[in-house]
């Protein structure tokens, strides 16, 4: 609906149009948290804000051979790869340098190792709510780069994220937010979506969208008999 793509339209141009301004927003949202904002927990288990910001430039920073060398180290893990280089990136860099790395490589053409382009805004985008949802900031993701990454929810991405929606259809409540999350969380009217089949579990977008990659979020966000087990205790 309105200005969301459709599959035809998802250009590479395009797909690097919308990964660079998720960067840049991002850097602007970053160089203006609070010291102690930079320290507190993050939704990815065990990673600070300051571990996921790291993270997200490694791809900028580190070269393959370099990586494929740290993976070598973890012993072919890249959960403990990537936790490693988080927190060492996360210690051997200032806040602002985090943020400055995301603004400089806005346009930097890295993607994950699966995924291309697609998967390179759901990293953007998923690592930036991790920051935002977890602080309770009021940030919400444009619209059509919520509807590209939800058009991409498969039952094979889910298991990868280790989201088990056994039982569960997502589906969004449009215009209506969680009892406790800002107005902007909301989904807009004009994304209107649904995956899986079950009990039906709703929220906004940008939470359904935290949900399909793995994420556990705060209370109230989620709506539905099985909404307990998609939320932090």
């Amino acid at each position: 609906m309105g200005n969301t793509p459709t599959a035809t339209d998802l250009t590479t141009q395009h797909l690097r149009s919308e990964i660079a301004a998720e960067r840049r927003a991002l850097a602007d949202l970053l160089e203006h948290l609070a010291p102690e904002q930079w320290e507190a927990p993050s939704l990815c288990s065990g990673w600070r804000v300051r571990e996921v910001a790291a993270h997200m430039s490694l791809g900028f920073r580190r070269s393959l051979p370099r990586v494929l060398w740290e993976l070598a180290k973890a012993g072919g893990s890249l959960h403990r790869m990537t936790d490693r280089t988080a927190r060492a990136d996360a210690a051997a860099f200032p806040a602002g340098d985090l943020a400055r790395f995301l603004r400089d490589h806005a346009d930097h053409p890295w993607t994950p190792p699966v995924g291309g382009y697609i998967g390179a805004l759901g990293h953007d985008v998923v690592h930036g709510l991790d920051i935002t949802v977890a602080l309770g900031l009021p940030r919400h993701v444009p619209d059509p780069r919520l509807r590209i990454l939800l058009d991409h929810v498969t039952p094979k991405s889910a298991k990868f994220f280790g989201a088990d929606l056994d039982g569960v259809e997502l589906r969004t409540t449009p215009g209506i937010a969680a009892a406790d999350a800002p107005a902007p969380a909301a989904s807009s009217p004009g994304i209107s979506w649904s995956f899986g089949s079950g009990s039906s579990l709703t929220g906004s977008a940008q939470d359904l969208l935290l949900v399909a990659f793995g994420r556990k979020l705060p209370p109230c966000r989620l709506h539905g008999a099985h909404a307990a087990r998609f939320t932090h205790p």
